[in-house]
């Protein structure tokens, strides 16, 4: 009763009330707890100035990635009842990477509440996060049977085409080197650095193409890495088309 009171004020008499609605059509549902979901949408390079800026979307972003992985586990696991584990870990890989998620943020339009809540240069990770952190928020609101179905409902079948990722060959490296072997040419690839950013390791590679660096990449994880400079190595030797997605 408490909360469907909470749901009420905030979409009738908050300050916030027009945030309430614009949440309530991007989620199917009017939230209680607007704090969390202000927060979802907070940059830590937010002034703190406003209350609920005190804090950062990280620790929903952690939240909602790990809920994330699971639902998407899940409604693939029913979705192919006849796939082996193989194929259901590249799939949900390619649902949930960062790339996927910048482009599934964009789509979602989360851009114009980023922009509202944060007074700085928008980069498109910030559009993953926020879909990641989003997710989180949700869990907390409505707990994961609720979460499933906003995430099954709206994002999977509202932004991912399902069906196309099946045959969508994401593995930049091993077609970067079933080029090169076609082609008499040499890959490598070479770690330049490894440092901290965002208390977190990060590694930046380059991939060198009969000894000649044509890319480099930076990320978390130093095979993601590889991929994102096999990709932009790609597109350097023509490959593949430039991806107007990208930054």
């Amino acid at each position: 009763m408490l909360r469907f009171l909470f749901r009420l004020h905030n979409l009738y008499l908050s300050e916030d009330k027009a945030f309430t609605r614009r949440l309530r059509q991007l989620l199917g549902f009017t939230p209680s707890n607007l704090a969390i979901f202000k927060l979802a949408f907070s940059h830590k390079s937010t002034s703190s100035e406003k209350a609920y800026a005190i804090q950062n979307n990280e620790r929903l972003e952690y939240l909602g990635d790990a809920v994330l992985g699971t639902i998407v586990a899940e409604y693939l696991f029913k979705k192919y009842p006849n796939s082996n584990e193989g194929f259901l870990t590249k799939m949900r890989s390619k649902i949930v990477k960062r790339k996927s998620l910048n482009k599934i943020g964009d789509k979602m339009g989360l851009d114009m509440l980023l922009s509202e809540y944060n007074q700085t240069r928008l980069s498109r990770s910030m559009l993953g996060n926020a879909v990641e952190a989003l997710v989180g928020a949700v869990y907390l609101e409505r707990g994961y049977t609720g979460t499933k179905r906003f995430v099954v409902n709206k994002i999977l079948r509202g932004y991912v085409d399902v069906h196309e990722l099946e045959s969508f060959d994401d593995n930049y490296k091993s077609q970067l080197l079933e080029w090169c072997q076609k082609n008499g040419q040499t890959v490598s690839y070479k770690l330049l650095a490894r440092y901290k950013f965002e208390k977190r390791d990060r590694f930046k590679v380059a991939v060198l193409v009969n000894g000649e660096r044509l890319a480099t990449a930076d990320d978390f994880n130093k095979k993601s890495a590889e991929q994102t400079a096999s990709e932009k190595a790609m597109v350097a030797l023509g490959i593949l088309e430039p991806d107007d997605d990208e930054e």
